[in-house]
């Protein structure tokens, strides 16, 4: 287990040296292909050709992108993986019932954040 802090700062790490390729892959396999299209609001079809390393994401979907690349490297010091996809799919309290995807989808980067932070804290 690691500590929340140690995990922020790996996480964060992760999510300004990979890859946006790398970065699509990710979420795609590990959050699927409709949630991560629904985060960076293009469509499936787009997000597995960022995948593939074909195009790149506007700027917009690129924060998102690594948004939410960055708080699922935190939490998965902390929860397993599909622990972590219901976590970005629920209603969660901390962001007023909203969904983390939902939220990232509008540009709630840091209330996620600290709403991962809680989850990862017990809370």
């Amino acid at each position: 287990m690691t500590s929340q802090v140690d995990g922020s700062i790996r996480a964060h790490a992760r999510a300004v040296q990979d890859s946006t390729a790398e970065i699509a892959a990710f979420l795609r396999d590990h959050l699927g292909a409709q949630l991560t299209a629904l985060l960076t609001d293009v469509d499936v079809r787009t997000v597995n050709r960022w995948a593939a390393g074909e195009g790149c994401p506007r700027e917009s979907a690129e924060k998102r992108l690594r948004a939410a690349y960055q708080v699922f490297r935190l939490l998965e010091g902390f929860e397993a993986s599909p622990t972590i996809r219901a976590w970005f799919m629920g209603m969660n309290p901390q962001l007023d019932d909203v969904s983390p995807t939902e939220a990232i989808a509008n540009d709630q980067y840091r209330d996620v954040m600290s709403a991962a932070r809680a989850f990862a804290s017990g809370g």
